[in-house]
């Protein structure tokens, strides 16, 4: 993720203070570097610090650093801070040769340490001030960050400190006979679509569905309804329904249409009317009556100028394409399957692997992982949700989250 363009930084205290907005939370026993460009901040890095046996060889740490930090390609310089649990941000550091490494890295790479901080439960100092006239022990105050400038003005533009991705908080609460009756009309639902599953006037339902849903206005996108909501789960329930909306979300209607088409989902001999809640087919000419609502042969219109490059389900996986995926449309999905999450069940493994690969793009790996985990959680073995955790334990970039012009930005072009 990319930091807004025009904050006004007078301090280390600013800077300091920053990172927790940049992140989503206050970091524990992390690395966090910043890139530089000229006097402007650029990319955010989190990484958790390592242990005693990768500090004594610290090589494939150091290189998984500069891998990250070398995305951002007009980054001319590195700013360093060091969350640790220690109260006082003690001197000398057991990170001390990491720093050192870390610095003679990217001296090397044209991206020089510029700066570097230790920032401990209760206080912080600058790494290479051994001057105790202006450095004394045990540091300063950590509530300095907290009250710096730079701060209260991220607050005022609306961002907020949230707590640890693993601490994050469970959906909104509902009440348990809405959450009854979601279960019920998914259980109804989905023998519908298992029928279903090669036709494609089906597939289009679903997708129209989804689609209506993101692109409502963002006061009006939910209001709980039992019967779409059970729907809604029951199509994510089946893997191609999942992936298309994903793609459509990212990527737009065509590429999830195309994507599905190549992957031989459909079947000419299934003759099925397809089936969905009420509201989808209206306006179609189709008849409608709950889990028997007749055909929706109208097709959903199109997206993006004809005769476009149509991104295949990879490449939108992977973030390699479109250019810049709608990001608008990734937030309100990812609100949605936060909201789906809330019945449990294999929907929710669904849900959160969705809400897992959304933070992903955006560049958050702890996020994703804290996600992914909940998938696994709901559903062990729930085979996306591995292959996506594995990629954030690689370390592997979103392609969007590694270019400056197609980044996710948390704050906005208001922001900047």
């Amino acid at each position: 993720m990319t930091s807004p363009d025009h904050l006004t930084v007078r301090s280390p205290e600013d800077i300091l203070g920053f990172i927790p907005h940049s992140l989503g939370y206050w970091p524990a026993q992390s690395l966090v570097a910043m890139t530089l460009q000229g006097t402007r901040l650029g990319a955010t890095l989190r990484l958790d610090l390592p242990g005693r046996e990768v500090l004594a060889a610290p090589a494939k740490f150091l290189q998984a650093v500069l891998r990250y930090l070398e995305a951002d390609k007009e980054a001319d310089g590195t700013l360093l801070a060091f969350f640790t649990s220690n109260g006082s941000a003690s001197s000398p550091s057991r990170y001390d040769g990491l720093l050192a490494g870390l610095d003679s890295m990217l001296e090397r790479a044209g991206m020089p340490v510029r700066e570097a901080w230790y920032v401990g439960d209760d206080f912080w100092r600058e790494a290479w001030c051994m001057d105790v006239s202006c450095c004394p022990p045990p540091g300063r105050p950590v509530q300095q960050i907290r009250d710096s400038t730079l701060n209260a003005e991220m607050v005022y533009r609306g961002s907020s400190v949230g707590p640890q991705p693993e601490e994050q908080a469970p959906p909104l609460p509902v009440s348990s006979l809405y959450l009854a009756a979601v279960r019920e009309a998914e259980t109804a639902w989905s023998a519908q679509l298992d029928l279903r599953r090669p036709s494609r006037p089906q597939f289009d339902a679903v997708l129209r569905l989804w689609r209506d849903l993101l692109n409502s206005p963002q006061g009006e996108a939910w209001l709980p309804e039992a019967d779409r909501d059970g729907f809604l789960r029951a199509s994510l329930l089946v893997p191609a329904y999942r992936d298309a909306v994903l793609m459509m979300a990212a990527a737009g209607t065509q590429a999830a249409e195309a994507g599905a088409g190549q992957l031989g989902l459909f079947r000419d001999e299934c003759l099925l009317d397809p089936v969905a809640p009420h509201e989808v087919f209206q306006g179609t000419g189709a008849s409608a009556g709950g889990l028997h609502g007749g055909a929706a042969r109208g097709e959903p219109p199109q997206e993006g100028p004809p005769g476009a490059d149509i991104p295949g389900y990879g490449d939108v996986l992977m973030g390699v394409a479109p250019a810049v995926p709608d990001w608008e449309r990734l937030s309100a999905l990812d609100l949605v399957l936060g909201r789906l999450a809330a019945a449990g069940g294999r929907a929710a493994a669904a849900s959160f692997t969705g809400r897992g690969w959304i933070a992903w793009c955006r560049g958050r790996g702890s996020y994703s992982a804290a996600y992914l985990r909940q998938a696994l959680d709901a559903e062990p073995g729930y085979r996306l949700a591995e292959l996506l955790l594995e990629l954030v334990r690689r370390g592997t970039l979103c392609g969007w989250a590694a270019r400056k012009e197609a980044a996710w930005q948390k704050f906005g072009p208001d922001a900047a």
